[in-house]
């Protein structure tokens, strides 16, 4: 089938430059001074993640791939045939593939907030898989969604990989959940990506790879503010922070800033004292039970769960009521 790139912007109808401007003026102006991960992945930054993930230290994605790869058979069995596909931060659809010849859906809609990177990776998916029904929309997943009905069938599957998850604080994972909830039928299902509590150190070097990579991604976003804003910040002035918070079970990233300094994003200034972060990122560690918790309070009920060897990772099956 041919390719269809749509991008549903009457559904989606806000701009990602009017967000990135508000919500970047809005978390500088906030004490502490933060703001959302969502602005990682300009073009730049989805291809910074990619080589994330290729990372030694970074264990998430191959563990995940591994689980999916071995459970595709038992995930397509409990999907039943022809169920559409619906991933969530698509990003370079490499995951999708794993399971794409086993579940063999009806259709795939790829959704993910970085426009570039998503016309890139689905024209490359429709290339790759000519029988399946390709579509991509651009949009932030993050806020209620209202597709229509033709893309998400009579008993959908929707994907979220890569424990992002984990990047909502609680409260706010659960209002997501609820909000998928509300866009799935009643006995869809959810396949999703969670990553588990485990030993701080290997957490934190999986933040804090040798080669420098997840640091640039941090910084990067300091780069897509000078380049899409009017501003003057100086990213070479901030350095990469990631650490383990054992008190939230969180990975905690920052841009910290080493001394004192200005700078000034449209038109408005924000002073840093020494020692003073920018908090970039917050990425939740739950445990197999604590997120079926979590789960079923947004109305999702658990049918199965895979874990790898070590209990690093799990993939959580689970279906809407």
């Amino acid at each position: 089938m041919a390719l269809a790139i749509r991008f549903h912007d009457e559904q989606f109808p806000d701009s990602e430059e009017n967000d990135l401007r508000a919500e970047i003026l809005q978390g500088f102006a906030s004490a502490p001074k933060r703001t959302p991960p969502k602005f990682f992945y300009d073009r730049r930054g989805s291809e910074l993640f990619e080589q994330i993930c290729l990372q030694p230290e970074y264990y998430p994605t191959r563990t995940e791939e591994s689980i999916l790869r071995e459970a595709a058979g038992e995930i397509a069995e409990i999907a039943g045939p022809g169920a559409s596909l619906i991933e969530l931060g698509s990003g370079a659809s490499r995951k999708v593939r794993l399971l794409l010849e086993a579940l063999r859906p009806s259709s795939y809609l790829g959704i993910d907030i970085s426009r570039d990177f998503l016309l890139s990776s689905t024209h490359r998916l429709g290339a790759d898989y000519p029988w399946l029904d390709v579509h991509a929309a651009c949009a932030d997943f993050t806020r209620p969604m209202h597709l229509p009905g033709s893309f998400i069938g009579e008993h959908p599957l929707a994907f979220f990989p890569g424990s992002s998850i984990g990047n909502f604080d609680p409260k706010d994972a659960e209002v997501f959940l609820r909000n998928l909830h509300d866009l799935l039928p009643a006995g869809g299902g959810l396949l999703i990506g969670v990553d588990l509590v485990k030993d701080k150190r290997i957490l934190e070097a999986a933040y804090n790879d040798r080669a420098g990579v997840t640091a640039a991604f941090n910084l990067n976003l300091l780069w897509r503010i000078r380049d899409e804003l009017d501003s003057d910040i100086q990213p070479s002035r901030f350095a990469h922070r990631a650490f383990f918070n054992e008190a939230h079970s969180r990975i905690e990233m920052h841009l910290a800033s080493p001394r004192a300094q200005t700078l000034r994003i449209e038109g408005e200034r924000y002073d840093f004292i020494p020692g003073e972060t920018l908090h970039t990122e917050n990425s939740y560690k739950y445990s197999r039970e604590g997120f079926q918790r979590l789960a079923g309070r947004a109305g999702f009920e658990p049918v199965r769960v895979w874990t790898d060897e070590k209990e690093l990772f799990s993939v959580h099956y689970m279906r809407r009521v």
